[in-house]
């Protein structure tokens, strides 16, 4: 029988763990941002009573494998900052995983739930669909959020690729 001992075979590679959650979590991303809720909208689906609700189904799902993509970017950012502890870059890439985490938090706990209790139509007898008037900023805030999120992504996928070589 033979037993291989080498402790580099048995360490995970968190490089490649980081990269491959950051690429498809940008990816699904821009697929819900870019794809999935404009059709959604040119298909009317917005003005349909039930929207708020099945908006917030389906935000629910992806913020929580937001929160699970999260979690594996800052624990590999922090394995790897353990691997080569000095330099600025990888306390630079450590903030950014926590302001991912941040900005995921924010997403779950506050701007979903407020933007569907504020899409729910709780008046039955009322037929005219408007849009209240605080969505405006809550949708502004979730496009800021979601740019700074695509951004800083893209930063700790570069460093991962220069701290690669």
């Amino acid at each position: 029988m033979f037993v291989i001992t080498n402790a580099e075979l048995q360490r995970p590679r968190w490089r490649v763990a980081v990269v491959a959650t950051l690429a498809f979590w940008m990816s699904a991303s821009l697929l819900l941002d870019l794809v999935i809720m404009p059709g959604l909208y040119s298909a009317g689906m917005l003005t349909e009573p039930g929207f708020a609700a099945a908006g917030y189904s389906i935000f629910e799902m992806f913020n929580h494998l937001e929160l699970l993509c999260a979690a594996v970017v800052l624990t590999g950012v922090l394995v790897l900052r353990t691997q080569k502890p000095t330099g600025q870059a990888y306390l630079r890439a450590t903030s950014l995983a926590l302001g991912m985490l941040a900005i995921v938090l924010i997403y779950t706990y506050e701007l979903t739930p407020q933007m569907s209790a504020l899409g729910m139509q709780l008046n039955w007898f009322d037929s005219a669909l408007t849009v209240p008037a605080g969505m405006n900023q809550l949708h502004w805030s979730y496009w800021i959020l979601e740019l700074c999120k695509l951004a800083i992504g893209g930063t700790i996928l570069r460093w991962c690729w220069s701290t690669s070589r």
